[in-house]
This record gives C-alpha cells, structure tokens and sequence, in this order.
C-alpha cells in the first residue's frame, strides 16, 4: 500500500490526510496572535472536531526518523520543527500556538499507515506533515521531463539507463521517463530499466549491465540508505563523474553526508532547491537552520520543502479563517509567496507547487554547483497528456 492511502480511514480522516499532499510556502504576515484570538473563537474556527482549543492547535508529524530512508527524511523533521517554533514565536495561528505529535513511519509503508490513522483518527489532528515518498512522486514533470531535456541538450545524451528502488515513485517516474525519451521527447533509446528493494546494498550485477549498455546517460531514482552503496560502489567500479554523465532524482545535500562528496563529485541532480541558492530568502533560511542544528547541518531539497509545509498551512488557515480542512483546502490555490527559500512559488488548484527546477553538479566537499535552472516555473503536473 501507498503510503498516502489508507482506505480504513473515514471520511473526514480522508479530508484530513488531503493536507499530507503537495509542496508549500512560506510565512504571510498578519493579524497578531492576540487579536487572532480575539477574532476566531473556536466554536466559529474548528466545526470539525478537530484537536483545537482556544490557545493550541494540535498537528501529527511523520517521517521516518529510522530505517533506510532516514538519511532522506531527517532533514525535514528539523525544517518541520523550525518553522512551527518560529511561527509560534510569532504568536501562532489564529491565535494559537501549535503542538506537535511526532510519529516514526520507520520507513515501512505498513507503519506509516498505521500512524497516519492514529494521528488522524485517535489524535484529531487538524493537519500531518510528511510522507516524503508522495511528495517526490508529485515532482514528476518539474524534475524529470526538464532534466531530461537539459541532459538531452547540454550533455548530447542519446541513451539511458534507467535505475531505482522498487516503489511506486522511481517506477511511476521510470514510466515517464522512458515515455519522453522514447516517443513524447524523442530524445533516443532507454538500453536498460532496473529496480531494486528499498534498503539494497549490492549493485555489482547493476554495475555490470551498466558498463555492457554504455548509456550516454544513467538516469537514476535510488533512494535513501542504498545512495551510499550505489554511489560507492560506482566509484569502486571506475564509474565517475568525469567520465560517465549520471542524472538523479534523489540526492540531494541530505544524502550527500551518507554517500560523501568523493563518491558523487561530477554527477548531477535534478531538484528545485540547493542549498548553495544565493538568494537573500535563502541565506536567512540557511542561517536559521544552522543556529538551530549547528553549523555543520545540510540542507537538501526535501529539507526545504519540509519546512515550507507549516507556512503553507498558516497562510492556507489565516486566508479561510479556520481550521476546518475543507475549508483550508479550499483557500489553498492561488497562494502566492515571493519569499521561500527557492524563490517566488505559487499553489496551482492541485495544491503543489508550481517551482523552477534546477541541476545541480555534485562537488567533492558535499555541496551542489547549480549550473542550470528552467526560464520558467513549471506547473506541478504528476501525470501529463501523453505519459501515462
């Protein structure tokens, strides 16, 4: 099972878990906490049974903060946290300050079911952040089909070889991938497709169909724990950077401190967010991530996200006037923030992210060079005409 989707769930739960999805934005100024308490009594901003009260709100969190997708996921429970401590220091929402349940998915789709119905059913939460894996597979058309164009363009890649873990994200990313190379983009041919179980740590067999293929382009969505193997053994393999053009989904600066800059320099990643971003937004996100969890802390991708969602969901709640989540819902399209991390942003009518996507070279101390970025944002699509 997905891990957002839980039939057993009822229907306000269903509406509950609909704030699970899509990506987020950044803080919208307004009334202060006082006076929003003053204008929102609970009995007008919480018809649901929601778990609000006059001064606090209540919220779940779920990651996993064990298992193989743990490197990928660690980073958000901390942008999480840091953007609820700093909207409660400006005095909440609607006048109340928000309190968190965290809860381990322990990178286990089981688990994450089971915790997203305690959460939402037992807890009442009026909104869970999370769920890196649905989020990822929402990117589809701003990471893949720009990526592959600019691989197809910059790098004259004819080839590829296609690679992830076995889920329903890098497949349902494969599946466009190769329907753009193949017949929508026309980019060339696909000499080989492989998947591997989560947490896998041997890709010698992988390694070997490789180098028979001899892809222009390894194309690749390996996720979590089994970057480090991957990427080490490619190196161990003579399978670098400058010799072999390789293009991820799924390193970001947060995997990068599993798998280690000596292992990735040369390749490059297709993202919206790097934490080298000179914008001024960036470097005060950065420098508040760094007070918090020191100067060594690293920022990725779904880092960044991470801390977008409780923005979102504050400018979503202030813009309804209420906790209500088909209400919240419904005053999230149209929101626009010129203040996030990666730069303007704005929330299409699926309630994603319409984002810039970026590459960025890997570097040997870790870090990204972006040396490139789309003219344009693009409009969050998970399925376009002609791919499914």
């Amino acid at each position: 099972m997905s891990r957002d989707q839980d039939p057993s769930l009822d229907a306000d739960a269903q509406r509950r878990r609909r704030l699970l999805q899509g990506a987020a934005a950044l803080p919208v100024m307004g009334l202060s906490g006082l006076a929003f308490g003053q204008q929102f009594p609970t009995a007008k901003v919480n018809t649901t049974k929601l778990a609000v009260t006059d001064t606090e709100v209540t919220v779940g969190q779920l990651h996993s903060s064990s298992g193989t997708m743990a490197i990928s996921e660690t980073g958000s429970i901390q942008a999480e946290q840091l953007a609820i401590d700093e909207i409660n220091a400006m005095g909440g929402i609607l006048g109340r300050k928000i309190k968190v349940i965290k809860e381990d998915g322990a990178s286990d789709w089981p688990t994450f079911a089971e915790k997203s119905k305690k959460l939402l059913v037992n807890d009442h939460c009026a909104a869970v952040f999370g769920c890196w894996t649905s989020a990822s597979r929402k990117a589809a058309t701003q990471q893949i089909i720009w990526g592959l164009d600019w691989g197809a363009k910059e790098k004259k890649a004819k080839t590829f070889f296609l690679v992830g873990s076995d889920y329903i994200w890098p497949r349902t990313s494969m599946k466009i991938a190769r329907k753009h190379i193949e017949t929508v983009g026309k980019l060339g041919s696909v000499k080989g497709e492989e998947y591997y179980p989560l947490g896998h740590t041997n890709f010698n067999s992988l390694i070997n169909k490789i180098k028979v293929a001899k892809p222009d382009c390894i194309f690749a969505a390996v996720v979590g724990g089994s970057n480090v193997a991957f990427y080490k053994q490619l190196k161990a393999a003579g399978i670098t950077g400058d010799k072999q053009f390789l293009l991820t989904l799924a390193v970001t600066e947060d995997e990068m401190t599993g798998v280690g800059g000596e292992n990735f320099a040369g390749f490059y990643s297709s993202m919206k967010y790097f934490q080298s971003l000179p914008n001024e937004n960036n470097k005060k996100f950065v420098a508040a991530f760094k007070a918090k969890y020191g100067k060594d802390a690293v920022i990725g991708d779904v880092t960044q996200a991470g801390y977008l969602g409780p923005w979102l969901w504050k400018a979503a709640v202030e813009k309804a006037g209420s906790f209500d989540v088909d209400k919240v819902v419904a005053a999230s399209p149209g929101i626009e923030l010129k203040n996030a991390p990666e730069g303007y942003v704005k929330l299409d009518a699926n309630h994603h992210l319409w984002s810039k996507a970026r590459i960025g070279q890997g570097q040997l101390d870790g870090s990204f060079k972006v040396v490139a970025e789309s003219p344009e944002l693009i409009k969050p699509d998970p399925f376009p005409k002609g791919y499914q």
